[in-house]
């Protein structure tokens, strides 16, 4: 059952298969979590297989990664990046939130093409709609925990998913959004429903806990027993994260926060400049569309080196990149960015103006993502890496590389 997605060839065991994005996951969430002996499924399964690092796509956001990790291509060529855009064709700023967004097709497709009897399940029903589109005609099975209740035989390939599980819709702001995921995954696998599986979590918990927090420790141990779960029932698991996590406050505790347009604004004139927050998607209490990355788009694009050299000035600006060399250094599409694009340093974030961003969603501080201290992410592989796959671990893996990996790997 061979298949091809995107120029990249997939030769899967006839085993199932569950890839895991652990949405979030800094890989000092899982050196934690195992040192505290909350995650001895996970531990076992790195000793006997694999454990390392990969290097995410960026920005490193949700939607982009997810998009890149369904086909295995970067954002150059998925088309997605970021969850939020100004759109060049409209001038609208809007939510990537659609498949028509998406330009090449996804793996989950191509394996259902070759008879895989693939289920994508997510956490966010943001994802199901960017990226699950063309599985259930192919008689597969997708749907998110915040909206499971909502599922339906001609949409989501099954009707009342609830009962895959026998429980209700969990609350999306919750850990049990997570875990949800992969009790619908290791269900199926186990009734015989599903055999290549794509669970997508969510960062929730990750935007709320460090990685010491009991309420983390906790968590990570009910993601451990249904990864135990998926590994009784056959599966070669793999798992990687879309992104990392990282505090972003100063130190009385309140959001260290550069607001870029306002910045500008002030410097250059009020007409003009927009800043473009990418990570802006529907889950504001996460982060108040606060990250580490921002676009920025000028009218008068002859000022485009003199305010990228004024922004590389600032405290806390780390890296800043004309379009031509965003497509090239940071592998995006060039008419889905901004004139710059922002990056900043690992306890800052990026913002447009103070009213844009309403803080007070923000209960214990602010713990976000969307540059380069949020793209090194883990790998982890059930099984031992063959010796094609042992070079590629020791070159430049990627997240997006994790199905190839799965697949190919240990063959």
């Amino acid at each position: 059952m061979s298949f091809q997605a995107n120029q990249r060839a997939y030769n899967p065991p006839a085993r199932p298969i569950a890839v895991i994005c652990i949405d979030g996951c800094a890989d000092e969430y899982i050196s934690v979590s195992i040192a505290a002996g909350r995650m001895p499924h996970t531990e076992a399964m790195v000793k006997k297989g694999y454990r390392g690092l990969v290097r995410g796509a960026l920005p490193s956001f949700t939607n982009v990664n997810n998009s890149a990790i369904v086909t295995g291509m970067p954002p150059a060529v998925t088309g997605i990046c970021g969850n939020f855009f100004l759109n060049p064709e409209t001038g609208e700023e809007v939510m990537m939130n659609a498949p028509e967004f998406r330009r090449c097709g996804t793996l989950l497709t191509a394996a259902a093409d070759a008879g895989r009897k693939v289920a994508f399940i997510t956490a966010k029903e943001k994802l199901r709609t960017v990226l699950g589109d063309g599985i259930v005609e192919r008689g597969g099975i997708v749907f998110s925990s915040e909206k499971v209740n909502e599922a339906k035989m001609v949409t989501h390939g099954v009707d009342d998913a609830e009962s895959i599980i026998g429980k209700p819709r969990p609350e999306i702001y919750s850990g049990d959004a997570s875990v949800y995921v992969l009790e619908a995954g290791a269900a199926l696998v186990e009734q015989g429903r599903a055999d290549f599986l794509y669970l997508s979590l969510t960062d929730y918990m990750q935007h709320k806990y460090a990685p010491e927090a009991p309420e983390s420790l906790d968590f990570h141990a009910k993601l451990d027993e249904q990864i135990g779960r998926l590994l009784a029932a056959g599966c070669i698991v793999a798992a990687t994260a879309d992104h990392g996590m990282n505090a972003k406050n100063k130190a009385d505790g309140s959001p260290n926060v550069i607001y870029v347009e306002t910045l500008l604004k002030k410097t250059f004139g009020e007409s003009g400049i927009r800043v473009i927050c990418p990570i802006t998607d529907p889950y504001v209490i996460h982060h108040g569309a606060l990250g580490s990355l921002v676009m920025v788009h000028l009218d008068d694009t002859s000022k485009t080196e003199e305010i990228g050299d004024f922004l590389l000035c600032q405290t806390g600006i780390t890296e800043v990149y004309n379009r031509e060399m965003s497509a090239l250094k940071l592998e995006l599409a060039p008419d889905r960015i901004g004139d710059l694009t922002v990056l900043c340093g690992r306890d800052y974030v990026v913002g447009k103006t103070p009213e844009h961003h309403d803080l007070s969603v923000l209960k214990g501080g602010l713990r976000s993502h969307g540059g380069r201290y949020e793209e090194m992410v883990p790998l982890l592989l059930s099984e031992p890496l063959n010796a094609d796959y042992v070079r590629k671990a020791q070159g430049d893996p990627r997240n997006f590389d994790v199905f190839d990996f799965a697949c190919n790997g240990s063959n």
